[in-house]
This record gives structure tokens, sequence and C-alpha cells, in this order.
């Protein structure tokens, strides 16, 4: 009996080898990829949801941590600026970055959903 014999009375497993193999590499770089597409929504909206809420408390606009999150967010939501034009900055600043953030997360998730189905 070698080292590598299986010991009497413990199951034993195979290890896949040949096209299962490849199979399985192939679904985890899939769901690797997928999980990447969701996680870039995800913080998309993320910053988006941050900013929002800096914005509504008031947070110091000089602030350099304020100026990085409101610079990421005027870059994500470029296409929504001013869909909205309300009398309220506060309500127009949560429609015109909320709908972005909506949209990253549904595009993003939809991405990854359909890639994983793939």
């Amino acid at each position: 009996m070698s080292n590598f014999d299986p010991v009497p009375g413990y199951q034993t497993y195979d290890q896949p080898s040949g096209p299962d193999r490849r199979f399985m590499r192939r679904q985890a770089a899939t769901r690797r990829t997928a999980i990447t597409v969701c996680t870039i929504a995800d913080i998309a909206a993320g910053l988006l949801g941050l900013w929002i809420l800096l914005f509504l408390l008031d947070a110091n606009q000089a602030n350099v941590f304020v100026e990085f999150v409101g610079g990421t967010s005027d870059w994500l939501a470029w296409w929504s600026q001013d869909i909205f034009t309300m009398d309220n900055e506060g309500l127009r600043v949560v429609l015109n970055y909320g709908l972005p953030a909506l949209v990253y997360l549904l595009i993003g998730h939809g991405i990854s959903a359909r890639i994983n189905r793939a």
C-alpha cells in the first residue's frame, strides 16, 4: 500500500480531468467576471448615493473627500445632469444623481445575471 492509496473505510473523491476540468475553470472565470461587473456597478451606485447623502447633510464642500466624491459623482452622472430642474436643490440632487445610481444597479446586475446564465 502506497502513501497515495485511499484508506479503507473512507470515501474517495475523483478529481475531474480533461473536459470536465476545463468546464469548471471556464465556469469559475465566468463567475468571477459576473462578480466583477456587479461590484463595479455597486461601487458606482454607492458613490452616487454617498454624494446624495453628503449633499443633503450639507457636508463641507472644501473637504478633500467631499470634493473627490462630488467630482466622481459628476463624472458618473454626466449624462443625467439637469434632467430634473426643480426649485428645491436637495430634490434636484436626489433625482439627478439617484437616477444614474438606479440605472447602474439595474444594468450592472442585469449583465451579471446574464453572464451567470451563459
